[in-house]
């Protein structure tokens, strides 16, 4: 067992679980990340069997009543993030939206003071709302991070999230289009893995997967499965807050149905 105290056997932990993280990126035999927003969720994926813990920050936010727009207090944001790496054995890559604003350095030092080995980058420019972070910017930041993490000695694994089926969806081949320019343009600043956000069909994955050469993040659309993706050469396939939404509105219903007035009953 590592000693806390030591910060050698901390690095050289972290070290391991970056690797192994890494890993797991396997074209066909993908990674697959239920992800979660705390510790209760995060045991019980764990004890479904995962190889890996993700976490998503809609989530987080949502349950703290907090903005999912990049301005998540870091104390909430990195403080979940480490309940739930302190509470597994297993690697965990964050959801930490366009990072908080954080210079590379102190991005990295906060996830790894955290104990995630991995994260989500994406290219939303939430300083102008509805817009992509200019493509050179992005790219800059990503090329940042990744030289922070070599510099501190865990190869943190990047995942860049391409936001231009959110952003542009409107016309969908001119968002493909910018999905691909983006996606090539963050390969070449390092990052470990590509997320299209929104590109949850097997024939798009595919084309993507032969297009890129580099591990591809993917969701799932309605009625298609995690070996449909497999077979589509996806890597990883992530949910981001739909877990968490499903069971608030389970939650609602339930309210709903057990704070109903009692019907009022007829007089023989």
């Amino acid at each position: 067992m590592n000693d806390p105290n030591d910060p050698t056997s901390t690095l050289d932990s972290l070290r391991h679980a970056a690797d192994l993280l890494r890993s797991l990126h396997v074209p066909g035999d993908p990674l697959v990340l239920v992800n979660v927003w705390d510790v209760a969720g995060a045991d019980e994926v764990v004890a479904a069997g995962a190889s890996a813990i993700g976490t998503s920050s809609a989530a987080i936010a949502a349950s703290h009543g907090q903005p999912d727009d990049n301005t998540m207090d870091l104390s909430l944001a990195f403080g979940t993030i480490e309940r739930i790496a302190s509470a597994v054995s297993l690697p965990v890559t964050a959801d930490i939206e366009a990072g908080y604003d954080l210079s590379p350095s102190e991005l990295v030092a906060a996830l790894l003071h955290a104990g995630a080995v991995g994260c989500n980058l994406e290219d939303t420019d939430h300083r102008r709302p509805g817009r992509l972070l200019d493509i050179e910017v992005a790219a800059a930041r990503l090329r940042a991070v990744r030289a922070a993490a070599q510099e501190s000695g865990v190869d943190v694994v990047v995942n860049a999230r391409i936001d231009a089926l959110i952003h542009l969806g409107d016309d969908r081949p001119a968002a493909m289009a910018e999905v691909v320019r983006r996606a090539h343009r963050y390969v070449e600043a390092g990052v470990d893995c590509v997320f299209p956000v929104r590109v949850s069909d097997p024939a798009t994955v595919e084309q993507l997967v032969n297009e890129f050469g580099v591990a591809v993040n993917v969701g799932l659309a309605p009625g298609v499965t995690v070996a449909q993706m497999a077979a589509a050469g996806a890597s990883r396939i992530s949910f981001g807050p739909t877990f968490q939404r499903r069971l608030m509105a389970e939650l609602r219903r339930q309210a709903v149905e057990l704070l109903a007035p009692p019907a009022a009953t007829s007089a023989g």
